[in-house]
Protein backbone atom coordinates (compact mmCIF):
# COMPACT_ATOMS: atom_id res chain seq x y z
CA UNK A 1 0.00 0.00 0.00
CA UNK A 2 1.45 3.57 -0.91
CA UNK A 3 0.88 6.31 1.76
CA UNK A 4 -0.06 10.10 0.50
CA UNK A 5 2.85 12.13 1.12
CA UNK A 6 3.44 13.78 4.62
CA UNK A 7 2.38 17.08 3.47
CA UNK A 8 -1.29 15.76 2.24
CA UNK A 9 -2.17 14.01 5.43
CA UNK A 10 -2.87 16.86 7.97
CA UNK A 11 -1.36 20.16 6.80
CA UNK A 12 -3.48 23.16 7.07
CA UNK A 13 -3.71 27.09 7.33
CA UNK A 14 -5.86 29.28 9.00
CA UNK A 15 -7.22 31.79 6.80
CA UNK A 16 -9.00 35.03 8.69
CA UNK A 17 -8.96 33.13 11.94
CA UNK A 18 -12.28 31.34 11.23
CA UNK A 19 -11.52 29.44 7.66
CA UNK A 20 -9.11 26.22 7.55
CA UNK A 21 -8.02 25.06 4.04
CA UNK A 22 -5.93 22.51 3.09
CA UNK A 23 -2.19 23.19 2.45
CA UNK A 24 -0.15 21.91 -0.36
CA UNK A 25 3.68 22.97 -1.36
CA UNK A 26 4.34 26.34 -3.98
CA UNK A 27 0.34 27.63 -2.61
CA UNK A 28 0.86 31.32 -3.18
CA UNK A 29 -0.41 34.40 -1.89
CA UNK A 30 -2.14 34.75 -5.42
CA UNK A 31 -3.61 31.61 -5.81
CA UNK A 32 -5.23 31.57 -1.93
CA UNK A 33 -6.99 34.77 -3.22
CA UNK A 34 -8.47 33.19 -6.31
CA UNK A 35 -9.69 29.99 -4.58
CA UNK A 36 -11.47 32.28 -1.73
CA UNK A 37 -12.40 34.43 -4.61
CA UNK A 38 -11.15 37.72 -3.40
CA UNK A 39 -11.58 40.33 -6.04
CA UNK A 40 -11.23 43.19 -4.03
CA UNK A 41 -9.22 46.05 -5.32
CA UNK A 42 -7.45 46.99 -2.33
CA UNK A 43 -6.59 44.02 0.06
CA UNK A 44 -3.40 43.75 2.38
CA UNK A 45 -2.35 40.26 3.29
CA UNK A 46 -0.26 39.08 6.28
CA UNK A 47 0.84 35.72 6.89
CA UNK A 48 1.64 34.99 10.06
CA UNK A 49 2.37 38.89 10.87
CA UNK A 50 4.26 39.95 8.41
CA UNK A 51 2.54 42.41 5.72
CA UNK A 52 3.30 40.99 2.18
CA UNK A 53 3.63 43.65 -0.42
CA UNK A 54 1.12 43.36 -3.42
CA UNK A 55 3.95 42.96 -6.31
CA UNK A 56 4.83 39.14 -4.09
CA UNK A 57 1.35 38.04 -4.04
CA UNK A 58 2.51 36.15 -7.35
CA UNK A 59 5.66 34.65 -5.98
CA UNK A 60 5.04 34.23 -2.20
CA UNK A 61 4.99 30.89 -0.69
CA UNK A 62 2.48 30.18 2.36
CA UNK A 63 4.23 28.21 4.65
CA UNK A 64 2.09 25.48 6.28
CA UNK A 65 0.62 25.97 9.54
CA UNK A 66 0.40 29.77 8.32
CA UNK A 67 -2.30 32.41 10.02
CA UNK A 68 -2.68 34.16 6.87
CA UNK A 69 -4.86 37.66 7.38
CA UNK A 70 -7.05 38.35 4.42
CA UNK A 71 -8.22 42.44 5.03
CA UNK A 72 -9.86 44.61 2.43
CA UNK A 73 -9.61 48.40 2.66
CA UNK A 74 -13.06 50.40 1.73
CA UNK A 75 -13.40 53.75 2.30
CA UNK A 76 -16.65 56.07 2.82
CA UNK A 77 -18.19 58.86 4.78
Amino acid sequence: MRLPPMWMCMAKILVNNRDEMEWEPGLTVTELLRRFRYTFPAIVVTINGEVIPEEEFSTRQIPDGADVRVIHLIAGG
